[in-house]
């Protein structure tokens, strides 16, 4: 939060060398080390514990609902009413829609966009025609409904389909760039875009040499926090103030729960 920026632009799950190979940045792209391995150690790193009230969260990431109240001048959270319930996410375009939408309302404040891709589910063409599901508890919350999950079935070697799954990951990352794209163009000030971490695709970890899939809590591989850096800058700049946090819509527990499953989170 200590960089100069008037927009942050966070794709989750994103590697450093996913973006850079798609040579969309140039000589703009840099990278970072991400403070955790997976969202919540992260945003517990970044933002918890802070006062960021010249700041707006457009989130459409679960765990933003665990940080403590009054932590940004207002959070926008999308995961209730703009879920997709057919692909069990939040889709790009809609994460656009309101980000825009809160740079129209909040002029003067900081802006964090946070979208959900190319963090699984799939929802490109390919990854629509692969049996990935997620972890999601029954409607009545009483059983569990285990369905296949990419990454769990790569770590435990129940899929002989590893090409597929990593294809329709990268995929992800192709379906949501034209929607950062559009951002740059609509948002003024200088606007940065990066990732809260990345994602293990088959590497070996130390000491015990096991190859590692997705992205696991306090696994500090340099694969998984290493994260693309990208400075757009502007030549106009906001005059941003700060203001005491206004007040936002709270989320439904058993719905935050039903979100985390859907993204494959077993919490």
């Amino acid at each position: 939060m200590e960089e100069d920026w008037d927009n942050l632009v966070i794709l989750d799950a994103c590697r450093f060398d996913m973006l850079d190979r798609r040579g969309l940045f140039g000589d703009t792209m840099s990278s970072r080390l991400s403070p955790g391995s997976e969202s919540w150690e992260f945003m517990q790193a970044s933002f918890e514990g802070r006062q960021l009230h010249d700041t707006v969260y457009v989130t459409a990431n679960p765990h933003t609902s665990k940080l403590s109240t009054g932590t940004f001048h207002a959070v926008i959270n999308l995961l209730d009413r703009y879920w997709n319930d057919e692909f069990h996410t939040v889709l790009p375009e809609t994460v656009v829609e309101q980000t825009e939408r809160a740079f129209d309302k909040y002029p003067d404040k900081r802006l964090i966009s946070h979208f959900m891709q190319p963090h699984f589910p799939f929802i490109g063409k390919l990854g629509r025609t692969l049996d990935y599901k997620g972890i999601e508890p029954s409607r009545n919350g009483e059983n569990w409904d285990e369905r296949p999950h990419p990454w769990f079935t790569l770590l435990h070697d129940s899929t002989d389909d590893r090409e597929g799954i990593i294809e329709a990951y990268k995929e992800n990352l192709d379906v949501v760039l034209p929607y950062v794209e559009r951002l740059l163009d609509s948002l003024s000030g200088k606007t940065i875009v990066t990732a809260d971490h990345g994602n293990l695709l088959g590497e070996w970890t130390f000491p015990i040499p096991v190859r590692a899939y997705g992205h696991p809590r306090g696994l500090h591989k340099r694969e998984l926090i290493k994260v693309p850096w990208v400075e757009v800058e502007s030549a106009e700049r906001r005059s941003v103030t700060t203001e005491p946090p206004v007040e936002h819509e709270e989320i439904d527990q058993d719905v935050l729960k039903e979100r985390l499953a859907d993204l494959g989170y077993h919490e």
